[in-house]
C-alpha cells in the first residue's frame, strides 16, 4: 500500500465556493453602505445649517456686531472676511475660518437675506444629495434652514 503525500492546498472548487459566498454578502452590504453615507451627509448638512450649526451661528454673532445679517449680494462670504476687507469698526470677525462655505457634496449653501421664508432674517439650505437646486420647496431632497408646514 503506497501512501500519496497530500499537500494542505485549497481545491478549485473550495476557493469558487468561498469566492461566491463573499460575493453574495458584498451584494447585500455595499447598498445598504452607501444608504448610510447618504444619510450621513445629510445629517452633517443639517447639523451646519441648524439652529445651533457653525453657520447659524456665525451669522447670529455676525448680526449682534452689525445690526443685520450679511445681504444676499454679500452672501456667507461677509463672516470670512477679515477685520481690514470689512472697513466698518463694529465688524469683529471672521467669524469663520473657513475658506469656501460648502456642503457635504461640495456645493455651496444657498443663502438669501431677507429670506423668502424668513422675511425677518435669512433663508439657508443645501441642494442635497441630487445636488438640484430645487428651490428648498416642499417635497424636494434640499435640505434647509425652516420647518416645512
Amino acid at each position: 500500500m503506497k501512501r500519496r503525500n497530500r499537500k494542505g492546498a485549497f481545491t478549485l472548487i473550495e476557493v469558487l465556493l468561498v469566492a461566491g459566498i463573499l460575493a453574495v454578502l458584498a451584494a447585500f452590504a455595499i447598498p445598504s453602505l452607501m444608504g448610510q453615507a447618504t444619510e450621513a451627509k445629510v445629517k452633517l448638512a443639517e447639523a451646519a445649517i441648524g439652529p445651533n450649526g457653525p453657520i447659524s451661528k456665525a451669522l447670529k454673532n455676525y448680526k449682534w456686531h452689525m445690526g443685520e445679517y450679511p445681504d444676499t449680494d454679500q452672501g456667507l462670504a461677509a463672516l470670512m472676511m477679515t477685520k481690514d476687507e470689512a472697513d466698518d469698526e463694529r465688524y469683529q470677525g471672521p467669524y469663520l475660518e473657513n475658506e469656501e462655505i460648502r456642503d457635504p457634496w461640495q456645493q455651496e449653501y444657498d443663502y438669501k437675506s431677507p429670506g423668502n421664508v424668513h422675511e425677518d432674517g435669512y433663508d439657508l439650505y443645501s441642494f442635497g444629495p441630487n445636488q438640484k437646486d430645487d428651490g428648498g420647496r416642499e417635497g424636494s431632497d434640499d435640505i434647509k434652514n425652516w420647518v416645512e408646514r
